[in-house]
C-alpha cells in the first residue's frame, strides 16, 4: 500500500507554484497559493520538523533582538 505525506505533497506543490515566474501567475494561482501555504504550516507545527523550524526561529528572533539592544 502506497501512502502519501498530506505535507510533503503540500511542499512539493508550494515549490512548483513558486518556481513559476511572477508575470505568468494568475490572481487564482496567487490566491490558491496564500491558502496552500498556511495549510503547509499548520501540517507541519506538530511534527519535529516544525518545531525545529518553531525553534530555529526562536533563536533567530532573539539573536535580532539581542542586537538591536
Amino acid at each position: 500500500m502506497l501512502t502519501i505525506n498530506v505535507a510533503v505533497l503540500l511542499a512539493a506543490i508550494v515549490v512548483l507554484r513558486l518556481r513559476r515566474r511572477t508575470h505568468s501567475r494568475s490572481r487564482l494561482d496567487e490566491k490558491m497559493t496564500v491558502v496552500i501555504v498556511p495549510a503547509l504550516g499548520v501540517l507541519l507545527a506538530p511534527t519535529p520538523v516544525g518545531q525545529g523550524i518553531l525553534g530555529f526561529l526562536g533563536q533567530a528572533a532573539s539573536g535580532v533582538t539581542q542586537a538591536g539592544r
